[in-house]
C-alpha cells in the first residue's frame, strides 16, 4: 500500500480531466518494489500476484471521490468477491491493462490528491489548488 500512496500523492487533477488511477499508479511489479501478495482472479478466485493493497487504496480514493459532488465517477467496478475491508458497494476494484478507477474533476479549479498509508491505515485527502 505504501508504493501506491506514494505513486498517488501530490496527483494534480486538472479542471475539466478525468483520472485514471492505473495510469497514475502504474503497473505492479516486483522491479517497483511490489511483494507477492493475494489478489482475486475475474472469477473471485483467490491468487498469488502483484499489486495486492491496491485496490485498499484505489476504494479509499473513491469514497473520497464520493464526498464532492463536483467530481464524476466515469469507471468503477466492483470486486469480483466481497472485500472485508470497505462495506459492501463501496469498493473500487483495479487491475493495471484490465478495470480501472477513474473520475472527472468537473470544477472550474484543480485539485490535488494527497495520499500515505500506515500499518492499518490509508488517508486521502482531496483539496482544491
Amino acid at each position: 500500500m505504501s508504493i501506491t500512496c506514494s505513486a498517488l500523492n501530490g496527483t494534480v487533477v486538472k479542471s475539466g480531466e478525468t483520472f485514471s488511477f492505473c495510469n497514475t499508479v502504474g503497473k505492479a511489479t516486483p522491479e517497483r518494489g511490489y511483494k507477492e501478495a493475494e489478489i482475486f482472479d475475474k472469477d473471485g478466485n483467490i491468487q498469488k500476484g502483484y499489486g495486492g493493497g491496491n485496490c485498499q487504496v484505489s476504494s479509499t480514493l473513491y469514497n473520497a471521490v464520493l464526498q464532492v459532488p463536483t467530481l464524476t465517477v466515469v469507471e468503477r467496478h466492483e470486486h469480483s468477491r466481497k472485500v472485508s475491508y470497505v462495506e459492501e458497494g463501496k469498493d473500487a476494484a483495479v487491475s493495471y491493462g484490465s478495470v480501472d478507477f477513474k473520475f472527472r474533476n468537473d470544477n472550474d479549479y484543480d485539485i490535488k490528491i494527497y495520499s500515505s498509508s500506515s500499518a492499518n491505515t490509508i488517508d486521502i485527502r482531496i483539496v482544491k489548488i
